[in-house]
């Protein structure tokens, strides 16, 4: 487990600042609930006549006013993007970092098989992104027990659990990405959970756009649609790790028979 312990040792500070970040954001969006809990309802009126907007985040399937409403809205927006962001970013730099900062030489000169680095890099990646998720829930449920609201806890832990698979996705396919690049990735990883982001958006503006859902990890985290159907979309989440596992499988084809710079 010496590889695995090594990038855990190495991304610590970068899982420490995202974690902190998000936890942040989030924590102060349940905490001032409570100040903004009595305008709720009349931001939900205004928003649910935006239209185009309204339906974009999914505002025409939930009650803004209510606690679970605002959080699917809110902190759901916080931890998919910034989760997002971060998945890609550990994932997409899993592999090509080694070329890139020319310590491939080094690693693989070692009595370890490039599968066995592999295995260790990729579970490395996936305890950081379990560490995120666990101190953000840790964090929602002592910030929603600290403000004293009543809450479903069923929508909001399958909103929590919908984030961390779409994590999951992407990180797994910018790990395989990364075993194609020779170079820093990090605008390809990113680019690439921005547009995931947009398709979202775009599949809930029209029933024309719906089948973009099925390209989009966005797609079963989307939180209005957690919260109304009270469940996960089981097509979509079986797409999306499909193609997840697609990704890892070709990180494996790819850097087992790579030449490496």
């Amino acid at each position: 487990m010496t590889v695995c312990k090594h990038e855990l040792k190495q991304g610590r500070l970068s899982l420490v600042i995202w974690t902190a970040a998000i936890s942040l954001m989030i924590g102060l969006c349940i905490l001032i609930y409570p100040e903004m809990g009595s305008q709720m309802e009349d931001f939900s009126a205004i928003f649910a006549d935006m239209g185009s907007f309204t339906a974009a985040f999914g505002m025409d399937k939930i009650n803004f006013g209510e606690f679970i409403g605002f959080f699917g809205v809110e902190c759901g927006n916080v931890l998919g993007l910034g989760g997002a962001f971060f998945a890609a970013l550990i994932g997409i730099s899993a592999l090509a970092k080694e070329e890139k900062e020319h310590t491939a030489e080094f690693l693989l000169t070692h009595p370890i098989s490039r599968t066995r680095v592999l295995a260790e890099k990729l579970l490395a990646v996936v305890l950081q992104i379990l560490i995120l998720n666990a101190v953000v829930a840790a964090v929602c449920a002592g910030c929603i027990r600290w403000i004293g609201e009543d809450v479903e806890w069923k929508p909001l832990a399958l909103v929590l659990t919908a984030n961390l698979l779409m994590q999951l996705e992407i990180c797994a396919v910018t790990f395989g990405i990364s075993a194609f690049v020779r170079h820093s990735g990090l605008g390809i990883g990113l680019g690439l959970a921005a547009v995931f982001y947009f398709l979202n958006i775009v599949a809930n503006l029209t029933e024309k756009a719906r089948f973009l859902k099925y390209f989009t990890p966005f797609g079963y985290t989307d939180s209005a649609d957690i919260i109304s159907e009270c469940t996960l979309n089981g097509s979509l989440l079986a797409v999306g790790m499909a193609l997840g596992a697609a990704g890892i499988l070709a990180a494996f084809r790819k850097y087992t028979k790579k030449d490496i710079a």
